[in-house]
């Protein structure tokens, strides 16, 4: 190991506790904006500032911009991750609860293992595997079967099809990653991924009509210093300490946000957000989580794809994990 990975103590614990609990806490700043903001017109918001940040950022340090091959896989990717993963989550945050939506979004390492043993072929289904899937698959049940009487209301069958089919969409995502032609840059294809993805969910907001009726003045001042959390404590500030703790940790350290933040999600929604915290999303909770750490702990054939991934999955979250940006 080089010289230049060691960091002090206090720069370490630091940067985890930013990719920790800020990147948890965004679920909550996330249901306070789409309270009184149109949730695609949110995700633009956030994403085009950030982005532009980024770029701008990239480009002022002298960084290639990509190809207009690569920028035809950076669309893809942005409308996968930014569009369809982000724009349903913020979209879903309209009916379910922060803490919820988190435990749920949990479920693209699932998602992502089945791509690797389908697609990429970097894994095979052994009994571990199939066991951390099946303990996924019934955290998701316990969220979602009202016939199930643990207290707190379920999550409807719509809003939990909308959260799925965002983790699948980012797991699809990632797996494409890795055989599309993206900038050599890992920061400069985040950037130019988050970019992408503020313009379609501009462009997306528009064709469903969210910009009539909206009035920016009527918007309280909450709702607008959630969307400048999201931007700058989520985003730009959430994206460099993950950078930073690449270049100084090993990746199954880093990795550990996957299963740390739906945690911390649940209980800042409970403590600031004021929402229920019973058996249901204990359970569930903890039946997915197990399944994250069972998943997220087993090593692929080819760990290159393995960090890959972890990158990609960041870029969404810090843009929210993969962010595509990894």
């Amino acid at each position: 190991m080089s010289a230049e990975r060691y960091a002090p103590l206090w720069k370490s614990l630091l940067a985890f506790a930013i990719i920790y609990f800020v990147w948890g806490s965004t679920f909550l700043a996330i249901r306070v904006g789409v309270h009184e903001v149109p949730p695609f017109l949110l995700a633009a918001m956030r994403f085009l500032v950030a982005g532009l940040v980024l770029v701008a950022w990239t480009v002022a340090q002298g960084e290639r911009m990509p190809t207009p091959r690569q920028w035809c896989s950076v669309v893809l990717l942005a409308l996968l991750i930014f569009v369809f993963d982000y724009g349903l989550l913020f979209r879903a945050e309209q009916h379910v609860p922060s803490g919820i939506a988190a435990v749920m979004m949990a479920t693209i390492p699932a998602f992502m293992a089945l791509s690797e043993i389908l697609i990429l072929r970097t894994q095979q289904l052994t009994l571990r595997l199939f066991s951390a899937l099946v303990i996924g698959i019934a955290g998701v049940a316990v969220l979602t079967i009202r016939s199930l009487n643990l207290g707190e209301t379920a999550v409807s069958m719509k809003d939990a099809a909308i959260l799925i089919a965002a983790s699948l969409s980012w797991s699809v995502a990632s797996a494409l990653a890795r055989k599309l032609p993206l900038p050599e840059s890992k920061i400069v294809s985040s950037g130019a991924q988050m970019l992408a993805g503020g313009v379609l969910l501009t462009i997306g907001s528009a064709a469903l009509g969210e910009f009539r009726g909206f009035h920016p003045m009527a918007v309280s001042r909450g709702a607008w210093m959630a969307l400048l959390y999201l931007i700058v404590a989520g985003s730009i500030i959430g994206f460099t300490a993950y950078v930073w703790l690449l270049h100084h940790e090993s990746p199954t350290r880093v990795g550990t946000y996957a299963y740390v933040n739906p945690v911390v999600a649940v209980i800042v929604g409970y403590f600031l957000g004021g929402e229920l915290l019973g058996v249901r999303t204990i359970v569930g909770t903890l039946f997915i989580v197990t399944s994250v750490i069972l998943i997220t702990t087993t090593p692929s054939k080819k760990l290159v794809n393995s960090s890959d991934a972890q990158f990609e999955q960041a870029v969404a979250q810090g843009g929210r994990n993969s962010e595509a940006s990894s």
